[in-house]
């Protein structure tokens, strides 16, 4: 047991580590908010507004790999800081930027300090705390990554309407200066003691593949599956990660250890956490377009509206600690997919005139869900890397969850699309005005009002709501999918003695 385990101080450190994710949450959510009015205030095109949220997560997915490495290489403590340092300075950047080149260059400045931020701070867990008491840390650190996506529509909301457009980026400024300060303070510098070459080539093709996959997978939402240019990205990307695998098996210093994915508790637990992303972020696309096209609410009023999310997450978190130790967690990934399923199966039964309180129920099943299965599941993977390989290990766990939401808010966002057309009546409308409610629902509802037809409100609103549906169950066949793999596949607990070398 290193110095840090055996004291309080890990306790402390993971605060800091839990509260630095916050902004990461935040700036998931916070950005849409703000699109209207960038549009007008910096006159961005639709293809501007696009690529102030592409720039993030293609930098995101082309640096998560690389950001493990650099942390077991150099210090986790030192990219830690610099991670802290970079998505500070780019909130600031990104708040006073005058033109849209310049927001998207900051955006993009700020998807490489999440890409380091993320996985380092997840790499440290397995560093300072014991096997038996990381699977509470995992809880607390998942718990804190998922609390800032509904609080930003909650605080984004009111800094729009109370001050400019760029205070919502200000937001992550206070917390990474005091994270700074902690960090600086309180953690010590680990790093493995294994000293490997820099792999150039994996680096390359594994950015250049990720990046291409996430950018063609995102195109989809635009184009469609069919479209033979987008498909061509999307093999594309899958040739270079081909190549990535390939060398990986022939150098002597990979990137990557495929030998990880031979622990089959890492392999079904990063799966499994993909599983839950996959489904997630499903129900996160759809729902705050239920509230703000069907019942009229505002983004900040559909914040409040998913907080019970977050009551559930609690609930699910905490039972689950409790239970962990009595049922392992290879029972309790399966309880929490169950849970999801059930959430979403009830989701599915909503309708135009559905009130919140049906509402509050599901999404608090769907948060113990959550609660239970998401930690459990990353735990599972987390337990197998050494300390001298935590970082590699954590960002790969975070690429595949970060290429399963990817994918999955394409594909249920282009389900949800099909359906909503299918149900549309445009009959009457001109070439023009039919063009802008099969856009998307925010548009048919905007069309309709400037109209006065509460018939083709409606129609927009009930084809929606039934596209809605259809993905809300298909997210739930994803959570019994859940269920089996990990009651057939997930190895149940055993105990792994971890070592690190801990700089004091």
């Amino acid at each position: 047991m290193n110095a840090i385990q055996s004291s309080s101080k890990r306790w402390w450190v993971l605060a800091v580590l839990a509260f630095s994710l916050l902004t990461v949450g935040l700036d998931m959510t916070v950005l849409n908010l703000a699109l209207p009015t960038l549009a007008t205030d910096l006159h961005a095109t639709t293809s501007q507004l696009q690529w102030f949220a592409n720039a993030y997560n293609l930098v995101l997915a082309a640096a998560l790999l690389p950001a493990g490495m650099l942390g077991d290489r150099f210090g986790r403590k030192k990219m830690l800081l610099l991670a802290l340092l970079l998505f500070g300075v780019a909130s600031v950047g990104c708040a006073y930027a005058h033109s849209t080149e310049a927001l998207i260059a900051w955006r993009a400045v700020l998807g490489l300090g999440a890409a380091l931020l993320m996985p380092l701070s997840m790499s440290l867990l397995p560093v300072i705390f014991s096997e038996e008491e990381r699977p509470k840390a995992m809880r607390i650190w998942v718990t804190a990554s998922a609390l800032g996506m509904p609080l930003g529509p909650i605080l984004g909301g009111w800094m729009l309407k109370t001050f400019w457009w760029g205070s919502i980026f200000l937001i992550n400024v206070p917390i990474i200066i005091i994270s700074l300060i902690a960090v600086a303070w309180l953690i010590s510098e680990s790093r493995s003691s294994e000293k490997h070459r820099i792999d150039g080539f994996g680096i390359l093709t594994s950015s250049l593949g990720l990046v291409t996959v996430t950018y063609g997978v995102t195109k989809t939402g635009d184009t469609g599956w069919a479209d033979g240019g987008t498909l061509a990205t999307i093999l594309a990307g899958l040739m270079l990660l081909g190549v990535f695998v390939w060398w990986q098996r022939r150098s002597r210093s990979p990137l990557v250890d495929l030998g990880l994915f031979r622990e089959a508790r890492f392999t079904w637990g990063a799966t499994l956490a993909t599983l839950v992303n996959f489904a997630f972020f499903g129900f996160l696309f759809g729902l705050p377009l239920f509230f703000q096209a069907v019942n009229g609410l505002d983004a900040q009023a559909t914040g409040l509206r998913i907080l019970p999310l977050i009551g559930g997450l609690l609930i699910g978190s905490q039972v689950s600690g409790k239970l962990v130790k009595k049922l392992g967690d290879k029972a309790i990934v399966a309880i929490g997919f169950m849970f999801m399923a059930l959430g979403l199966f009830l989701g599915g039964f909503t309708d135009v005139t559905t009130g919140y309180g049906f509402a509050a129920i599901w999404i608090v099943s769907l948060g113990i869900g959550f609660g239970f299965a998401l930690p459990a599941a990353m735990d599972a993977a987390l337990g197998v890397l050494s300390a001298e390989r935590s970082g590699v290990g954590s960002a790969l766990i975070m690429t595949l969850r970060q290429v399963g939401g990817t994918i999955g808010v394409a594909f249920l966002g282009s389900l949800l699309n099909s359906e909503y057309h299918k149900r549309l009546n445009v009959s009457g409308l001109t070439e023009q005005a039919a063009a802008a409610v099969q856009d998307n629902v925010s548009s048919g509802v905007a069309v309709a009002h400037q109209m006065n037809s509460t018939s083709l409100l409606a129609s927009v609103q009930h084809a929606f709501v039934g596209g809605l549906d259809i993905m809300l169950w298909v997210c739930c066949g994803i959570a019994v999918l859940g269920v089996i793999l990990s009651l057939i596949f997930l190895p149940k607990r055993r105990l792994v003695g971890v070592t690190t070398t801990l700089e004091q």
